[in-house]
């Protein structure tokens, strides 16, 4: 229901009296980056025990991996990430702890090696579906790579615009995509929005795409949602060097002590298994082994992330809950509600967003910058923000929430009355 000037005037006064509050009393409370809580760390400390006789260190009970070697990984991590990432066990590598690594060897490899030396000289351009995952965006204008905003839709990236772009220019050389549980919408790609992109006819012959599967086993409901695997698309429409898969066990046992892969065709494997061979004779075996046997397989991944599932739905459900109790017949806010992943997207009034977080920021409420999730941090709309509950108890969210409420009316108010 719209008010009148009045009105707005009179619940203008209202907010500013409850935010002063805030501002005598401030919290002390950080939603800002989608980090696992202390209970769901608790969860995989068991894995740290089970290393503990010579034959645990042994590969296929004869290769020890206490020693170097095994590249690309050794066989039983090769096989449980195959499991993860729907590959034959030759199509993956084994990294360390981080799959933003494995994408910045990636892109070297593929487009800044000696044998790619023209791209030195040439533009590289990366199609950005926004709002987006604000570490890609970093790693890449870090690159010099210019980025090119693409709308993302609750499908996927806008492919008219994709393939329109993509035909025509030579120096567009890859797209990032958060294909499931995209961060920070939440939206999962469809089949038909896979299909176009291992399909579409592209000006490099080269052209990525950087698949970054971090959230493919992250489900919060019984209601679970999968893309559909890139690399089959790819090799389907004869592009099999097409698609670079990753995924982590950042958000599955510890973030500080993970496993990363990538799944990608054999070429692609052996291109990158090259360029890594001059910086490393093998990663971290033993803490692939302590995965192995703590995760097992993809049933046991499964049973293992439906504990999480019990720790995080409580905290969206109680976002979505807040949202819709504060914002039930009023204007100014439209938010989505996830069927997994690690972030609440949260769409204010045009203008809002920046003055919306630095009015948390004021009162002691910590979330990412509003453009942060824009290529360059430059949101024309000014009107995103991310949330990342996962961090924190239920407790504190719930005094999170009631601040972030009042705050997104407050400066909605505000806009509307040109204060």
């Amino acid at each position: 229901m719209t008010k009148t000037a009045e009105e707005l005037k009179d619940r203008y006064q209202q907010l500013k009296t409850k935010y002063d509050e805030y501002t005598a009393h401030p919290l002390n409370l950080n939603i800002k980056r989608g980090i696992p809580s202390k209970e769901q760390l608790d969860l995989s400390v068991p894995m740290l025990g089970l290393l503990s006789s010579p034959e645990d260190f042994l590969s296929q009970g004869t290769v020890d991996i206490r020693n170097y070697g095994e590249l690309t990984g050794f066989y039983e991590a090769r096989k449980l990430f195959s499991e993860l990432l729907e590959t034959e066990i030759d199509e993956v590598l084994i990294g360390g702890n981080s799959s933003l690594s494995l994408m910045y060897l990636v892109i070297l490899s593929k487009l800044f090696t000696r044998k790619m030396g023209s791209s030195f000289k040439e533009p590289i351009k990366f199609l950005c579906p926004s709002p987006g995952y604000d570490r890609h965006f970093a790693m890449t204008e870090n690159l010099g790579i210019e980025m090119i905003p693409i709308a993302l839709t609750e499908n996927g990236p806008d492919m008219d615009e994709v393939k329109k772009l993509v035909a025509n220019d030579p120096t567009i050389k890859g797209i990032w995509c958060v294909p499931t549980y995209s961060n920070p919408t939440g939206i999962t790609y469809s089949d038909e929005v896979v299909d176009q992109l291992a399909s579409m006819e592209t000006k490099d012959a080269d052209f990525m795409i950087l698949w970054d599967n971090a959230y493919l086993v992250h489900h919060l409901t019984n209601d679970k949602h999968a893309a559909k695997n890139l690399l089959t698309a790819c090799k389907a429409a004869g592009n099999p060097d097409r698609a670079w898969m990753f995924c982590s066990t950042s958000k599955i046992t510890f973030p500080g002590a993970g496993v990363a892969a990538l799944g990608a065709s054999k070429k692609n494997i052996a291109l990158v298994a090259k360029e890594l061979s001059y910086q490393t004779i093998g990663f971290d075996k033993i803490n692939q082994m302590q995965h192995v046997k703590f995760l097992k397989d993809k049933k046991q991944v499964a049973q293992h992330m439906e504990k999480h599932a019990i720790i995080l739905k409580p905290k969206f459900e109680l976002i979505n809950q807040k949202l819709t109790d504060y914002f039930a017949g009023k204007e100014g806010l439209t938010w989505t509600e996830p069927k997994g992943g690690y972030f609440v997207h949260l769409t204010t009034e045009k203008g809002c967003a920046t003055e919306i977080v630095e009015a948390l920021a004021k009162i002691g409420v910590a979330v990412t910058e509003a453009g942060a999730t824009y290529p360059y941090g430059n949101n024309p709309m000014d009107n995103s923000i991310r949330l990342a509950p996962t961090p924190v108890s239920l407790v504190d969210l719930d005094a999170a929430m009631d601040a972030i409420c009042l705050c997104i009316e407050y400066v909605s108010v505000q806009k509307r009355l040109s204060l």
